[in-house]
């Protein structure tokens, strides 16, 4: 795994684990900030060829 995929998924991961704690924290403007970083990311992931499995891209 080149440097780049390797940083694209850490980047996912850590943003559906900061959309979790948005979520259960209630808060809703965190939850929408944190939902659009995702997409971005999935899609540049998907820009790249880089594969994101289903519980990657939660």
């Amino acid at each position: 795994m080149d440097e780049f995929t390797a940083d694209v998924l850490r980047r996912i991961r850590e943003t559906e684990q900061a959309l979790k704690q948005a979520f259960d924290s209630g808060d809703d403007f965190l939850v929408e900030v944190q939902q659009e970083e995702l997409h971005d990311l999935v899609r540049m992931a998907s820009d790249h060829g880089v594969q994101v499995l289903p519980e990657t891209a939660a």
